[in-house]
C-alpha cells in the first residue's frame, strides 16, 4: 500500500518556478516507478512527467521538455517536479502517481495517486 501527498502548487506570473513535492508513504515506493500528471478543466488528464524506480530514467511531455525536472529522493520517501519557465497553458491540478500498472509509464494507469495540487499561472 502507498499514500501520495502532493504540495508546492500555487499562483505565479508567467515565467515563474514552482517546485512541487511528493510525499510518499509504504514500502513499494522505493521499487516503483513514479510519474507527475495534470488534469486542465474540461480536459483529459495527460502526462507530464516520470521517473524510474531508481531515478536513472526520465521522460518528458514535450510541452514541458526542457521547462520542468522530476527527480525522486529515496531517503525521504519523495518525488519532486521543478517546474521552470511557467507559462499560463501549465495551469492545472497536478498529480503525483506511483506504480504504473502497464509498461507505458506515460498513460494515466497507475496503482496509486495524491490528492493532486493546483497551479495556477497567469499573463
Amino acid at each position: 500500500q502507498v499514500q501520495l501527498v502532493d504540495s508546492g502548487g500555487g499562483s505565479v506570473q508567467a515565467g515563474g518556478s514552482l517546485r512541487l513535492s511528493c510525499a510518499a508513504s509504504g514500502r513499494t515506493f522505493s521499487s516503483s516507478a513514479m510519474g507527475w500528471f495534470r488534469q486542465a478543466p474540461g480536459k483529459e488528464r495527460e502526462f507530464v512527467a516520470t521517473i524510474t524506480w531508481d531515478g536513472a530514467v526520465t521522460y518528458y511531455a514535450d510541452s514541458v521538455k526542457g521547462r520542468f525536472t522530476i527527480s525522486r529522493n529515496h531517503a525521504k520517501n519523495a518525488v519532486y517536479l521543478q517546474m521552470n519557465s511557467l507559462k499560463p497553458e501549465d495551469t492545472a491540478v497536478y498529480y503525483c502517481a506511483a506504480k504504473p500498472s502497464t509498461n507505458n509509464y506515460k498513460l494515466p494507469v497507475y496503482d496509486y495517486w495524491g490528492q493532486g495540487t493546483q497551479v495556477t499561472v497567469s499573463s
